[in-house]
């Protein structure tokens, strides 16, 4: 099984979630998209399968310093604008698992999710 996780290097949740995948003896690669980027296919892919409801995360600290008119009427185009100029905003961690697409982290979604694996 092909498993990427994507997010950002010091993020405690990131942390969270890579410690649960090693403890549980899930392989995995890491793709830290505050230094690498993530492409517009990516992140589309994402907003399609999941809504950019989930995929912005507007309780982080990026999102609540932007300008009062950035955070103000946003739709799918402007949180996926928002997204790729700040990849901050993107939540995580966003894990992409043979077709599966799990954004945040909770420990019983990952159980339920690799349980088979």
């Amino acid at each position: 099984m092909a498993i990427t996780i994507y997010g950002i290097k010091n993020c405690d949740t990131m942390k969270k979630a890579r410690t649960w995948l090693d403890q549980n003896g899930v392989s995995y690669a890491f793709h830290d998209y505050k230094t690498s980027g993530i492409d517009r296919d990516h992140l589309q892919a994402w907003v399609d399968k999941a809504g950019w409801e989930v995929v912005l995360n507007r309780a982080g600290t990026t999102f609540k310093k932007l300008d009062e008119a950035d955070r103000q009427n946003v739709d799918q185009a402007k949180a996926i604008e928002l997204m790729m100029a700040q990849p901050s905003m993107i939540k995580r961690p966003v894990l992409e698992a043979d077709g599966k697409l799990l954004i945040g982290f909770k420990p019983e979604i990952y159980e339920n999710a690799f349980r088979d694996a």
